[in-house]
């Protein structure tokens, strides 16, 4: 590390628990982040910020007027321009000192399977049921931890998905790939912009303690914020051993017992 990424990340370095050796797992780490709207704007900008060394962005929608009131990656200037490269542009202004790869193009199962394997976190930022399941079966498939959000309205909910513990759920533990629910979608129902603010922000704080090494993740806890009265509030989520996604955890757990 050299005297100005001394510089740039002092503040992280200062801190007892992150310090230099925190800073330099982040700096050589590798987050994959889906989706580059209202969670993923600032969910990169404090990724870019602190220095994660290689950050590849997924999304495949560009920029348009209605995304201002909350995207805070982009500009009235980059309308038009696919997301992930007006976010790359952000994340560069910030940091220039970081490697940023933009993939347009939805996240699919085949797009999964190449880049999670080479990811240190996986920050799902996406808007929609499909694409979260898909995140992660991969991340399941790859034992890679998935940092996951999401928001509507004015709610918000954030969790660790982490299977490289063997106590912890997935994703499809909590909320069942079978599950029948209506999608809500901002353009019908409308979002607060400062919560999707708040949970992405909260993302990339979950992403940088896995990435440094240090605190204690949300593995195993749901958050939810309620943007009407400023209250977060968490409940205990649990592995699910009938899932249909990570339930051979369970089975190799089990052989391992009995060896």
């Amino acid at each position: 590390m050299d005297d100005e990424q001394l510089l740039r990340y002092s503040r992280h370095i200062l801190l007892e628990e992150f310090g230099i050796d925190g800073q330099a797992r982040v700096s050589a780490a590798h987050a994959l982040v889906i989706g580059a709207g209202g969670l993923g704007s600032p969910a990169v900008l404090y990724l870019a910020g602190a220095g994660v060394g290689q950050i590849t962005l997924v999304d495949d929608d560009d920029v348009d007027l209605t995304n201002l009131q909350r995207q805070i990656a982009h500009t009235s200037d980059r309308v038009g321009l696919p997301k992930v490269e007006s976010a790359a542009q952000a994340m560069l202004a910030l940091n220039p000192g970081i490697e940023v790869r933009t993939l347009v193009g939805r996240a699919d199962a085949a797009l999964l399977d190449q880049w999670v394997p080479k990811a240190d976190v996986v920050l799902d930022c996406s808007d929609n049921f499909a694409t979260r399941q898909a995140v992660n079966r991969a991340c399941v498939a790859h034992a890679k931890p998935l940092v996951a959000g999401a928001a509507i309205r004015f709610d918000g909910q954030l969790s660790v998905y982490d299977t490289r513990r063997d106590d912890a759920p997935c994703y499809a533990c909590v909320f069942p790939p079978d599950a029948q629910f209506e999608e809500t979608l901002c353009a019908v129902l409308g979002v607060f912009a400062p919560v999707v603010g708040a949970i992405g922000t909260l993302q990339a704080a979950e992403a940088l303690k896995l990435l440094a090494g240090m605190g204690e993740s949300l593995a195993g806890r749901l958050l939810m914020f309620d943007g009407r009265t400023g209250r977060f509030d968490e409940m205990r989520v649990r592995r699910d051993l009938h899932c249909p996604v990570c339930a051979h955890r369970a089975a190799a757990s089990d052989a391992e017992r009995r060896e």
